[in-house]
């Protein structure tokens, strides 16, 4: 499975109860809910997919929009 922008939106919007549409792009996600914990949990699937994230990469940004943007930078380190 390739890790998607949707995909994304979709398994932060569940990890908040919330329907994926409602997290926008530029939405501060801690500002939504998001704890240190969730996001763990997120790398953690995410890396699953053969992404190999580290909590400290996702940690430093605040946005779906950011961690898409350090999601493509390790897919091109992969493929490189």
């Amino acid at each position: 499975m390739t890790l998607t922008l949707e995909q994304m939106q979709a398994d932060i919007a569940a990890m908040l109860h919330e329907e994926p549409e409602e997290i926008g792009l530029h939405d501060n996600l801690m500002d939504l809910g998001l704890d240190s914990m969730r996001v763990m949990t997120l790398v953690e699937r995410w890396s699953k997919t053969g992404v190999a994230l580290d909590f400290t990469d996702i940690a430093q940004h605040l946005t779906l929009a950011d961690w898409w943007e350090v999601v493509q930078a390790h897919l091109g380190r992969k493929g490189g």
